[in-house]
């Protein structure tokens, strides 16, 4: 049985990645680049950079084809264009270019470290108004929210034992 992990390492073997700085400078460089942004809608309009357009990962395949309620017709005419994916991590965004690369899409690339990485790199994100976030406050947009259930369950485990009980709880059977 494949995990995520395995997708990402299989996918890897395909599809090219570029760095924060290698986007900034095909940008500055006035390349005409598409920017894809694969994150669901609200994480878009949360943070994205700016001239971007965003198709989520969930629709992407559509997005990419004619007739389509999904069809975003830059895409569908795009496959000789190039195209940087992004994402949040760059997980997705390597997932999305691999399809990508599969409907016949010849220079697509993934964003390795994603938004956050660019983030990172003091390039500037925008919110759905236009607005440019200030690093700090879009670090917390963009931050990791995975909750104690979503954690595989030996770490659930291990970190239920790191943390004592509240007082008043359950006590510990005593001697």
């Amino acid at each position: 049985m494949k995990r995520y992990a395995d997708l990402l390492a299989d996918a890897l073997t395909r599809v090219r990645e570029i760095m924060p700085w290698d986007l900034r400078d095909r940008l500055a460089a006035g390349r005409d680049v598409i920017v894809l942004d694969v994150r669901e809608p609200a994480e878009f309009d949360a943070a994205h950079i700016a001239g971007s357009i965003n198709v989520a990962r969930g629709v992407l395949e559509q997005a990419c084809e004619w007739d389509f309620d999904e069809t975003v017709p830059e895409l569908a005419g795009g496959r000789g264009r190039e195209i940087v994916v992004v994402c949040r991590s760059g997980h997705r965004s390597l997932l999305a270019a691999d399809v990508m690369q599969t409907l016949g899409f010849v220079d697509v690339v993934s964003l390795k470290t994603g938004i956050r990485g660019w983030n990172d790199f003091e390039q500037p994100l925008v919110n759905a108004a236009g607005v440019i976030l200030e690093a700090d406050a879009a670090e917390r947009l963009l931050a990791s929210r995975v909750r104690p259930e979503q954690r595989r369950p030996a770490q659930r485990h291990a970190t239920a034992i790191a943390q004592p009980k509240a007082a008043g709880g359950d006590a510990t059977p005593s001697a």
